[in-house]
């Protein structure tokens, strides 16, 4: 059941999650549009998430956004400074203005990276789990993970684990998607596109995610497998309702390598999936591969902060000695 309404705001709303948004050239989503976006959530009784651009947004835009209960998602370099500091979530989209940052433990954080930068600064984040109320990196290259990369992302980990581990020690509870989700879920935290969240888009069209939105629209002319793979599609409009095609293939249940998979963290991002396998219930290699090192590293981290006392004692991670399901289910 649909519970979110994502509303990106403009055609260069910021990327929050694997996607890249490139767009330079603004497009307010219309006034009308706006107003009918929230009175669809008020109807269908969602949550509305608003995803902000750049630039200062005029004041009429922000006179009927405040009209209603809402979720704020803005970029690091937005110009309203004060909107900004009382944002819920805050979006980097690289490392640039992170050393020096003013974080906040009311706030949350997303970090958008390379994972070559990530493994060149990943040390940098202990700064900000000490500030922040949490904080998610996010991989914008996870097809192009390779074995020397994996092997380099679980030594970060590893180091990451131990700035956690002290943090903890000090009374601290720091919030890191990569190895703290783990330890606290006993099931999927999927981020559910088209099925528990829905895009509304600047264009007036409904999407499963913002990512269906940026990507070039598919024509029917299509002549491969492949170039339909890297095509999105509206999944509805507001005032006809969804209209997704083959919904249950967005559901868990219909994913037969995740849903016996208990790397919960695991977002499943199913635009990931289409991009990388053509097919929405269906992960990369990679994709599984980084979520189980995560997992094993959780794991890890688990027992180490429980050295120094009583910590989630009715949570358990079992060892496991492989890292991607697909080869488990074919062995």
């Amino acid at each position: 059941m649909v519970e979110y309404l994502v509303i990106l705001l403009d055609d260069t709303s910021v990327s929050y999650c694997h996607y890249a948004n490139d767009k330079v050239r603004h497009n307010l989503i219309p006034i009308d549009v706006l107003r009918q976006g929230i009175k669809y959530a008020m109807l269908e009784n969602l949550t509305i998430q608003f995803v902000y651009p750049e630039y200062t947004l005029p004041d009429e835009y922000n006179d009927v956004i405040e009209t209603i209960d809402h979720c704020k998602i803005v970029p690091s370099s937005f110009e309203d400074i004060s909107l900004r500091e009382g944002a819920d979530v805050v979006v980097f989209s690289d490392w640039t203005g992170v050393d020096g940052f003013h974080f906040s433990v009311n706030q949350s954080y997303i970090l958008r990276t390379s994972k070559t930068d990530f493994f060149e600064r990943h040390s940098l984040l202990k700064g900000v789990l000490e500030k922040a109320g949490r904080l998610n990196v996010v991989f914008t290259d996870v097809d192009t993970f390779c074995q020397n990369d994996f092997d380099k992302y679980q030594k970060a980990l590893l180091s990451l684990s131990k700035q956690i581990e002290e943090l903890f020690v000090l009374g601290k509870s720091p919030q890191l998607n990569l190895l703290t989700d783990r330890m606290l879920l006993s099931e999927m935290n999927n981020c559910n596109a088209g099925v528990s969240n829905v895009t509304l888009a600047p264009d007036g069209n409904l999407y499963i995610c913002p990512a269906f939105y940026n990507m070039p629209v598919t024509d029917g002319k299509e002549k491969t497998l492949e170039d339909c793979c890297h095509k999105g599609f509206p999944s509805g409009t507001l005032q006809n309702g969804l209209n997704i095609k083959n919904p249950q293939l967005y559901k868990l249940d219909h994913a037969p390598i995740c849903r016996n998979c208990d790397a919960y963290q695991c977002k499943r991002c199913v635009w990931l999936n289409r991009e990388t396998t053509c097919e929405v219930n269906t992960p990369s290699h990679e994709q599984c591969v980084i979520a189980h090192l995560e997992r094993n590293a959780s794991r890890e981290l688990l027992a180490n902060i429980r050295k120094h006392g009583t910590f989630l004692p009715d949570k358990e991670i079992i060892k496991i000695d492989y890292l991607d399901p697909f080869n488990e289910l074919n062995s």
